[in-house]
């Protein structure tokens, strides 16, 4: 009897495993789900539309975008997160999300175990921006400047807990200055009051800055990374510029729901990792002022968790809180 189950077992795992073998031979057989856990235009969807469109063709599957926004990321990223591990749904991840473990206290998922690793994609400064009628031209004049008025320069964001926010905080924190935080339900209306006066300054992405920068809109203090952005040479570095140290940026990745396959990841990543290599991927990203930075499955995964940390850090410092 036992001899009879254990053949049987055997020919059922058996069995499976030659099913599994064969669906990832085929893989994919069907449209990919590319969930974008942000808005239709902002930094993180114009991302993953050029690294899809990209992925589309190489798969032979039309690669989907599903823009699931909502609670700073985190809507999007639950619903990957309960998908089914199958290859057929991935994520975009981004600093946000290694953010909002230590700002939210129920976010609704681990982007540590819930998810898992498929590659790096990208990575971008963020600019930091002021009004044309604020009284400086430099950023050592803009620290002297808060230093001389405590809280009374407002800094605005496209919400609380969001990149541009703890970014903000961090550069406040190293540059030894108190500035008082407005926060808005996006970056388009905080960008528009900025323009217009009501607020001093904010840190905006560069496919967002630049362009008010050349029409004379704003003005262009310095970069949040560690060098300069080929996208605006002429923008000294926050490090360089008065801030020793100071290296913050946008970075988004792909995942997949925790579970899935470690053959279909390894093929995602290497289609991937072939798309953000490939000189027209490359190109359209850098017009936009981002850089392409493909990693293995691996890297990105101990990346996050240094990134995690991190933030865990600096939030608690400021004693930022979410939901």
């Amino acid at each position: 009897m036992f001899v009879n189950n254990y053949f049987r077992f055997t020919l059922l795992l058996t069995a499976a495993s030659g099913a599994f073998a064969q669906g990832a031979a085929n893989f994919p057989s069907r449209p990919l789900r590319f969930i974008v856990p942000y808005a239709a235009g902002g930094n993180g969807d114009i991302v993953a539309r050029i690294v899809a469109q990209k992925l589309s063709a190489q798969l032979g599957q039309q690669v989907v975008i599903d823009n699931r926004a909502g609670a700073g990321g985190n809507i999007g990223a639950e619903i990957a997160a309960h998908a089914a591990p199958d290859g057929y749904t991935i994520v975009l991840g981004t600093n946000t999300h290694a953010i909002n473990m230590s700002l939210y206290a129920r976010p609704g998922y681990d982007f540590e175990r819930d998810f898992v690793p498929i590659t790096r994609s990208t990575t971008a400064p963020m600019v930091l921006i002021v009004n044309p009628g604020l009284p400086a031209k430099t950023l050592k004049e803009f620290i002297a400047l808060a230093k001389s008025q405590p809280g009374k320069l407002n800094f605005a964001t496209g919400g609380s807990g969001s990149s541009a926010h703890v970014i903000t905080e961090l550069f406040a924190t190293m540059a030894g200055v108190r500035m008082t935080h407005v926060p808005y339900k996006g970056v388009a209306q905080a960008t528009t009051d900025l323009i217009a006066g009501q607020i001093q300054l904010a840190f905006n992405s560069t496919s967002t800055a630049l362009a008010h920068m050349q029409a004379g809109r704003v003005r262009g203090l310095a970069i949040s990374t560690a060098t300069r952005s080929p996208a605006a040479p002429q923008l000294p570095t926050i490090a360089e510029a008065g801030v020793p140290g100071f290296d913050a940026s946008i970075w988004q990745g792909l995942l997949a729901p925790a579970r899935t396959p470690a053959a279909l990841v390894a093929r995602l990543n290497r289609e991937a990792v072939s798309a953000l290599q490939s000189s027209e991927v490359k190109e359209q990203l850098r017009a936009q002022g981002i850089e392409a930075t493909p990693s293995t499955p691996a890297e990105f995964g101990a990346f996050i968790k240094a990134e995690i940390a991190r933030w865990a850090q600096v939030i608690k410092a400021a004693g930022a809180k979410a939901g």
